[in-house]
Parts: C-alpha cells; structure tokens; sequence
C-alpha cells in the first residue's frame, strides 16, 4: 500500500502466534519501523546540540566516581537455582524453570567505549546458556564479539530476536540458529512450561549510515504457569505499558532500564529516566524492580551514580516497594521475589 507517496506495510513472523487481538503487525513506512504510529529519527541538529553545548552536570559527572558493586565467581552457572544475576549494562544471566537466558549480552569493551566496570567471571566461563533474548541493534546491545564467544562456549545456543534482525545474527556467527518475531507475537523455540513473548518498546535502530529503522527493538517478557519475568529492552516512556499489563497483568519480576536519560531533549523518546522508569513499572503492577542501563559504560551526560541515588530516594518516598539494586554478579534467587 502507497499513502502520501510512501510505501506502507505491516510486518510479523507469519509462522508465529499473534496475542494482541487485531494486530496487523508491526507498521513500517518505506522499510523503516515505527514507534505504533509515530516514525522516530533522532535528529542531528539535537546530537550536534548536545555534542557541542556544556553538559550542566559537568562537574558534578566529574567528580562522581560511582561504579556498580561486582561480586566475583562463576558459581551462578552451575548453581541449580532459578535466578536473575546482572552482568552489567543490559545484559543479564536468568534461570527460568532450569532453562537458561541471557539478555543483551556486551561482555567487553566496545568500539571508543570501554566498560567501567569488569564482568564476575570470564566471558568463556558462560556456559549452560540455552536462548539469547536480543531486544535490539545498537552496538552496547548487540555486540558481535560477545555472541561469537557465548555461542563458541554454548553449541546448543538459539537466538530470540527482532524482527528482520537475521543480517545482523549471521554477520556476527553464521552458525547461530535464530527466530525473530514483531511485538505481541510469541516464539514457538522454547520447551514446555515457558513462553517467550516479544513486546513493543519506544526506541529506534541504526548502526551504519544507511539501516535507520531498519530492524525493530523491542521488550520481551518471560511467562510461566507462576511467575512473569519482564525485560523492557531500551525504552522512552509510552503507552505500551498500558498495553502489555492490559494483556497479561501484574509482573513478578521487572527489568528496567535507568541510565542514559540526560539531556532530556535528547534521550527522552528512547531512554527512562527513574522517575519514568518507576511509573512504568507501578503501571505494570510490577512485584521486584531491578535497575539496568546504567553504571557499566559512559553513555550520556547525568553523573554515574545518579540514577541509583534517584532510585533510592524514590523507594524511601514509598514509591517502589520491590527495589533490589544486586552487585554485578549477585545471585537474586527467583524464590526470594516471587
């Protein structure tokens, strides 16, 4: 379909189940994904903006030393227990019913960006690992490095993905056997008793000069008969809250992004804030909050330790009652929250 001299089109994994009635799929305009309705391109005049205008947190960012408590070992992957251990920035170890995830996994320093923080153990020590779980393709989410060595160490390992994601899996290991699916739409890969479903997230794509928007983003949330883990991906604030707590109800458990909000003019569409951050999850009627996106890399201009100060002073005016902010390798056991 044409409208106003563009090319439209709704696009899903029309071998997939789709759980939002009336749904068509997710809407693109001349191959390029929408936010719902509204197309999103980050415009170069706010990025020229805040390259070249003074942070007002200058010296304040300066003198904050923050970084986020590491607890060292590897006894998580060979511990039986159902879990949630952070491993920095997105990326988290979870053990669901005995199968074994791995969220948005940046394990080393990136390209002019070096993490600030170590992991718990080695990268190749990784093992046990049955799914990644990618939300989408920017490089502190999708790291080629880091799914070339997860998948040397885990020879069984699929990848959960998004929508036309597949150039960019079989770039960084062809051998990697993948599914991608549109929001509201659940993967058919994982073993009786767990659902995988890929939901809607406010953000955008790009990673070279001519793929703007051209492979969705999203969250995904993590179902069984007792409990619902939700991973919000890269986020702004949007109605898709409402959505998803609408479909499937209270979250046991929720991942929520933190960090990378400032300036506000620029990150607001696509990052959370902690206020933001908080409201989603009191949306989602969420039990245990566990902050993510923040602390590991230098993305944007608020203080590192800002956002977990925020944090806590939010939970002391009681308006978060699940926080749990773990150390990088902390075991966060599934029983203790559920």
């Amino acid at each position: 379909m044409r409208q106003k001299n563009k090319t439209v089109r709704h696009l899903k994994n029309e071998k997939l189940e789709v759980v939002k009635p009336d749904f068509r799929g997710n809407k693109t305009v001349d191959g390029q994904f929408m936010n719902g309705t509204e197309l999103y391109t980050p415009e170069l005049s706010n990025v020229l903006r805040w390259k070249f205008s003074r942070n007002p947190q200058r010296e304040e960012k300066k003198a904050d030393r923050f970084v986020p408590r590491v607890t060292y070992g590897c006894d998580f992957v060979s511990s039986p227990e159902d879990m949630v251990v952070w491993l920095g920035h997105s990326s988290f170890f979870i053990r669901v019913n005995g199968v074994t995830f791995l969220t948005d996994p940046v394990l080393f320093d990136l390209p002019m960006l070096k993490r600030r923080v170590g992991l718990p153990c080695r990268p190749d020590k990784l093992t046990g690992i049955d799914y990644l779980l990618l939300s989408h393709g920017h490089r502190d989410h999708l790291d080629d490095r880091s799914i070339k060595t997860i998948f040397q160490h885990n020879p069984d390992l699929k990848a959960l993905a998004p929508l036309q994601a597949g150039d960019l899996l079989r770039s960084a290991e062809p051998h990697l056997p993948y599914q991608e699916a549109g929001w509201y739409q659940k993967y058919d890969l994982t073993p009786e008793g767990i659902a995988i479903y890929f939901l809607p997230a406010s953000h955008w794509h790009r990673r070279g000069a001519f793929d703007m928007n051209k492979v969705l983003w999203g969250s995904f949330l993590i179902k069984t008969p007792t409990m619902q883990l939700y991973f919000a991906g890269d986020t702004g604030y949007n109605g898709h809250f409402e959505e998803i707590e609408s479909l499937f109800g209270p979250m046991d458990v929720c991942l929520m992004p933190v960090g990378a909000y400032r300036p506000s003019f620029l990150m607001q569409k696509s990052h959370l804030n902690p206020h933001e951050a908080v409201r989603a999850y009191n949306v989602l009627r969420g039990g245990a909050f566990i902050p993510m996106h923040y602390g590991t890399y230098d993305l944007s201009d608020e203080p590192a330790g800002e956002p977990v100060r925020l944090l806590e002073q939010i939970a002391a005016a009681g308006m978060v009652q699940g926080l749990r902010i773990p150390a990088i390798g902390e075991q966060v056991l599934l029983r203790d929250l559920v």
